[in-house]
């Protein structure tokens, strides 16, 4: 994401609205410009209730560019703050994510970053906010907590908080710092000689976490493999894609283009530096949310025969974004060009372009999709995202655990089993809960809610009514109360059948309150199918080497 300086846009308005236009001859866009102007006016003056102009603003600004792309945006100044959160990774404050708990009691803290202003203050997963500079916050919100919480970095904020391990409300003052969320949590050896490196986003500085994180590798072991994770990775910065790069492409190879309409928006970017790791074997994971900045470190590799792409299908944005001042604190994010990888394509899966005839978005067809040449001459195509040069199936969670986590109840057993296990050590790779400890989980749900419905529960009910409908009720009576007799879907029936999947929520959560995110990724790794496929690749040469000879990757 590039940021450009351009200024302006008020003087262009007003010399519009006194009726003096000389910008390019373009009578069409400055008389449209009057008529937006002219509206606003009216409507703030002569509406039959008084509407603020911010909100007239921000609802024509969002019109403007309703009918283009998802990212082409019109940001307010609280909207622009949160940005440049997510697009540097840093802000000022305590450094933890919080949450409100499940029965909307309060909000807690939910992960205080480690080494964080928060977590060197003591504050734990669980541990709930009552005041913030002596004033009351329990029934804040979140996001007026995270207000109330950032601050400008040396600056102190005075807390009391209820401690989720003994109830008790401690006293805190905790020094605002200059807070980093990691782009890269997790670095380590999944096995002898091949190592495995999280990547999660492309927020500023992330070259210098991927750097730091080779060369970790590097000094505990000898590096035979190595695993890079983009699975899950939105992007973020280009430049920061092109130093990663950089460690395994030679220097001045040309790893991304962009081009657009205006000569500004065209630029190629080549490598700068010589390679860290220039013939370590790679092995690169990815799935449908790998997009933008991670599918061109991703694209690259595989056009240059530099990396075996795994997993699936990526999501496919080509597109870049600019973000320009319009003054007065406020923003547009504008797509200004799309992407090309060094062996041509574009991998823009959906066509924003046909708003111009009114059809809506499409997803690019077949027969538009072109075929391009890696470096050792292997097929790939544009179009449709990377597809993998080996394809492994997404592994799901159960919609009924992923419930249960997102209303709460896991964290609510869980503050309870920190105070009942108050000196519980915990194995990344190895920890898991008990027999007793799930018992204890399938008792605390007894009288709780969940408003889960299966898919074939779903289908089950929709059949009986259109059979109904139909006046078929009568003639498929029996075969439905038997399909029904079979489907056990109650809450207790599905604790059971998906005991592993909740399981695995609990002994994530558990990891995380002792041992960070980093923890989570370790943990994770030991059950993760695909990083075992990519070790197994690893270490089969002969056929990781005829992949990037000779296999093309498929079309659709």
């Amino acid at each position: 994401m590039k940021i450009v300086k351009r200024y302006g846009l008020l003087l262009l308005v007003a010399v519009v609205v006194t009726g003096i236009w000389a910008a390019k001859d373009d009578f069409g866009l400055g008389r449209n410009m009057e008529v937006m102007v002219n509206m606003m006016r009216e409507l703030s003056l002569q509406y039959v209730d008084e509407v603020a102009p911010e909100k007239l603003m921000a609802g024509g600004a969002a019109g403007m560019v309703r009918n283009l792309d998802p990212y082409t945006q019109y940001m307010s100044e609280s909207e622009m703050e949160q940005f440049e959160t997510l697009a540097t990774g840093k802000y000022g404050g305590i450094g933890a994510t919080i949450r409100m708990k499940r029965d909307s009691s309060g909000v807690v803290v939910a992960q205080p970053y480690k080494g964080s202003p928060a977590d060197l203050a003591g504050l734990k997963i669980g541990d709930k906010f009552i005041t913030i500079e002596g004033e009351d916050v329990t029934k804040c919100s979140t996001s007026d907590i995270s207000s109330k919480l950032k601050g400008t970095p040396g600056t102190k904020v005075r807390l009391s908080i209820e401690r989720v391990t003994t109830g008790k409300v401690e006293e805190f003052e905790i020094e605002r710092a200059r807070i980093v969320i990691p782009g890269v949590p997790y670095a380590g050896f999944v096995e002898e000689g091949v190592g495995y490196i999280a990547h999660n986003d492309f927020s500023d500085g992330c070259y210098d976490e991927m750097r730091a994180a080779v060369e970790r590798l590097r000094q505990e072991g000898e590096l035979k493999g190595l695993i890079l994770d983009y699975r899950d990775n939105g992007g973020g910065s280009l430049p920061e894609a092109v130093k990663i790069l950089s460690m395994f492409l030679p220097k001045g190879t040309e790893a991304v283009t962009m081009k657009g309409r205006t000569e500004q928006s065209k630029r190629s970017y080549v490598t700068e530096t010589n390679p860290v790791l220039p013939d370590v074997p790679i092995v690169a994971l990815i799935n449908s949310n790998s997009a933008s900045a991670a599918e061109i470190v991703c694209g690259a590799l595989q056009d240059m025969d530099r990396a075996v792409l795994m997993g699936q299908r990526s999501f496919g944005k080509g597109l870049v974004q600019s973000v320009l001042p319009l003054g007065y604190n406020s923003y547009l994010k504008l797509t200004t060009a799309k992407y090309y990888i060094p062996s041509g394509r574009c991998v823009q899966r959906i066509n924003y372009s046909a708003h111009n005839d009114n059809s809506g978005r499409d997803i690019i067809p077949d027969s538009l999709i072109q075929e391009f040449k890696t470096r050792n001459g292997r097929k790939v195509y544009d179009g449709k995202g990377l597809m993998p040069d080996v394809e492994t199936s997404p592994e799901y969670i159960s919609s009924f655990a992923v419930m249960l986590y997102n209303m709460g109840y896991i964290e609510d057993f869980l503050d309870g089993y920190v105070r009942r296990n108050p000196n519980l050590e915990v194995d990344n790779r190895t920890f898991s809960i008990t027999d007793e400890d799930y018992e204890a989980f399938v008792e605390f749900m007894a009288d709780k809610d969940v408003p889960f419905k299966s898919r074939t529960r779903a289908a089950l009910d929709a059949l009986k009514r259109d059979s109904k409908d139909e006046r078929y009720d009568a003639a498929f009576a029996e075969e439905l109360q038997q399909i029904e007799s079979k489907l056990k879907d109650s809450k207790e029936d599905n604790l059971r059948t998906y005991r592993q999947e909740v399981c695995d929520l609990i002994n994530g959560d558990i990891v995380l309150r002792h041992n960070y995110y980093a923890g989570v990724v370790e943990h994770n790794l030991v059950a993760d199918s695909t990083v075992m496929k990519a070790v197994e690749l690893l270490g089969d040469k002969a056929r990781y080497e005829k992949i990037l000879r000779e296999q093309d990757t498929k079309k659709n």
